[in-house]
């Protein structure tokens, strides 16, 4: 892959230690892969947050 997907630009390889991606200096398109699914948010009461930090 030599252009980005979505605005055709050259893309630019990135590294840092051993990993190495490649990215859009343009749009911020990156090639990782990446979970879009996530769960429900359960909502915490402040009453459960209060206790939650004085048992910490």
């Amino acid at each position: 892959m030599d252009e980005c997907p979505r605005c055709q630009t050259p893309l630019e390889r990135l590294a840092l230690g051993d990993v190495t991606t490649i990215a859009c200096p343009r749009c911020s398109y990156a090639d990782i892969p990446v979970e879009h699914e996530s769960a429900p948010d359960e909502r915490e009461s402040w009453q459960d947050a209060f206790n939650r930090f004085y048992e910490a």
